[in-house]
C-alpha cells in the first residue's frame, strides 16, 4: 500500500452568521480554497485527478454536487471532476479520508480534500425542515422508528447527555468554552494562523473592498464572568452558547498525494497520513463516538495517546472534548492549542479539512511529529485521523 502526503493546507478565516463571508455564495467561497491550493502548490490545475468536498447541508445553493460547482466556479479546468460528501460534521475528514485512500491505492495521484459551508445562506437544518414543510416527509423510516420508538434524534440533547453520562459541571464546561476564546486570542494576536488562512476579498456594508483573515467568531473582550452569566440552552441543563461551537461560513482544503504526485510536483510534503478510521455509536447521545472511535484507532495505529503531541477535537459543545479527555486520560495542554469551534466557529461540512489545516500548520510551529483530528458527527458517527509531521 502507498502512502498519503498532505503538501498544503489553507481556510478562509470564519465568518460569523450574516457577518463578513454571507455576501458569497458557497461555490465562490469553495472556489477559493480551491484556487488557493493550486497557487500554494504550484500545481498545474490540470493534474488534479479529482476533488472531495464535504457539505452537510447540500440544498438551494449548496446543491447539485457544490464540488463540481466550486470546481467551476474555480480556476480549475472543466476536466476536473469532483464530488460532495456529507458525513456530517465529519464530511470533509471524510472527504480527507477518501482522497488519502484514493492515492494510496493508486488509483489517483493528486486529489484534492475539502469543505464548504455558508451557515448564513443555506441555514442549518435547510435540508430536512425545507421538504417536510412542502409535504415531502422526513429522514425518519418506519423501520427506524421502530428501532427508535420515540426519540427525536437532536445533537442539543446528545450534548447534554454527554455532560451528565460523564459528570461534567457547569463551572467546568465554562471554564473550557473560557479557554477556547484565549487560546483563540492567544493564537490570533500572535500570528499562529497567517500561514493556515485564505484571505477573501469582501465588500463591506459601507461598498468598500477588505481582505478577510481574521475569524470573526472571537471574543476579543472574553471574561469568565461574561461566560458564566449566559443564559443556558435548557432548563437544568449544564450548555449556553457560550460552551457551543458557533454558527460560521467558511471553506477549507488540503492537497493530498502519493509518492508518484510528489515526483510530479517536484514538492516537500507537510505531513503523512498515517492511520484512518470511522466508527458508529449511538445515534440517540450521538456525539459520543470520538471516544470509542479514538481507542479504536490508537489501538489499530499501535500507539498510546502519550505518543501524539497534539490533538484537534472538535467543540461541537464544550462537553463532547471534555468528555473525550476524561475518558481517553489525554492531556488538557495538548488539546486545540489554538482554540476550538467556540471561539472559532464550526462551519460543518468544512471542519473536518479545516482542523486538520490548523492541525499541521500548529504540529509545525511548535516542531511537534504526531497530531490526532476527530470529530462528532450526526447519527452516532466519528472519523479519526493521525498525521505524522515530516
Amino acid at each position: 500500500m502507498g502512502e498519503a502526503y498532505i503538501v498544503a493546507a489553507t481556510r478562509t478565516a470564519g465568518g460569523r452568521k450574516g457577518g463578513r463571508l454571507s455576501g458569497i455564495h458557497p461555490a465562490d467561497l469553495g472556489g477559493r480554497v480551491l484556487d488557493e491550493i493550486i497557487d500554494r502548490t504550484g500545481c498545474d490545475p490540470a493534474l488534479v485527478d479529482d476533488v472531495v468536498m464535504g457539505c452537510v447541508m447540500q440544498v438551494g445553493e449548496q446543491a447539485t454536487n457544490i464540488a463540481r460547482d466550486a470546481i467551476l466556479a474555480s480556476k480549475l479546468p472543466e476536466s476536473v471532476p469532483g464530488t460532495s460528501v456529507d458525513r456530517q460534521c465529519g464530511s470533509s475528514q471524510q472527504a480527507l479520508h477518501f482522497a488519502a485512500q484514493a492515492v494510496m491505492s493508486g488509483a489517483m495521484d493528486i486529489v484534492i480534500a475539502s469543505g464548504v459551508e455558508s451557515m448564513s445562506r443555506v441555514p442549518m437544518g435547510l435540508s430536512v425542515a425545507l421538504p417536510a414543510q412542502n409535504g415531502f416527509g422526513t429522514p425518519t423510516s418506519p423501520n427506524m422508528a421502530k428501532r427508535y420508538p420515540n426519540i427525536q434524534f437532536s445533537q442539543f440533547m446528545g450534548a447534554e447527555m454527554m455532560a451528565s453520562k460523564y459528570d461534567l459541571s457547569k463551572e467546568e464546561l465554562d471554564e473550557y468554552g473560557f479557554r477556547s476564546q484565549q487560546r483563540a486570542i492567544a493564537a490570533t494576536q500572535g500570528g499562529k494562523f497567517k500561514d493556515e488562512i485564505c484571505a477573501v476579498e469582501i465588500t463591506t456594508a459601507d461598498g468598500k473592498t477588505e481582505l478577510h483573515t481574521i475569524d470573526e467568531g472571537i471574543r476579543f473582550d472574553v471574561s469568565l464572568d461574561g461566560i458564566k452569566g449566559v443564559k443556558l440552552l435548557r432548563e437544568g441543563g449544564a450548555l449556553t452558547a457560550a460552551t457551543s461551537s458557533q454558527i460560521c461560513d467558511g471553506a477549507s482544503a488540503v492537497m493530498v498525494v502519493n509518492e508518484a504526485g510528489l515526483k510530479q510536483l517536484g514538492l516537500t510534503p507537510m505531513a503523512r497520513i498515517h492511520h484512518m478510521t470511522v466508527v458508529g455509536g449511538d445515534p440517540v447521545i450521538m456525539l459520543e463516538a470520538p471516544l470509542p472511535g479514538t481507542e479504536k484507532a490508537l489501538k489499530k495505529a499501535g500507539m498510546s495517546i502519550d505518543d501524539i503531541d497534539l490533538y484537534e477535537v472538535n467543540e461541537a459543545f464544550a462537553s463532547v472534548p471534555a468528555a473525550w479527555l476524561k475518558t481517553i486520560g489525554a492531556d488538557p495542554d495538548k488539546i486545540n492549542v489554538n482554540g476550538g469551534a467556540i471561539a472559532l466557529g464550526h462551519p460543518l461540512g468544512s471542519s473536518g479539512t479545516k482542523l486538520m489545516t490548523t492541525l499541521v500548520h500548529a504540529l509545525k510551529d511548535r516542531n511537534k511529529k504526531w497530531g490526532l483530528q476527530t470529530m462528532c458527527e450526526g447519527g452516532g458517527l466519528a472519523n479519526v485521523t493521525i498525521v505524522e509531521r515530516l
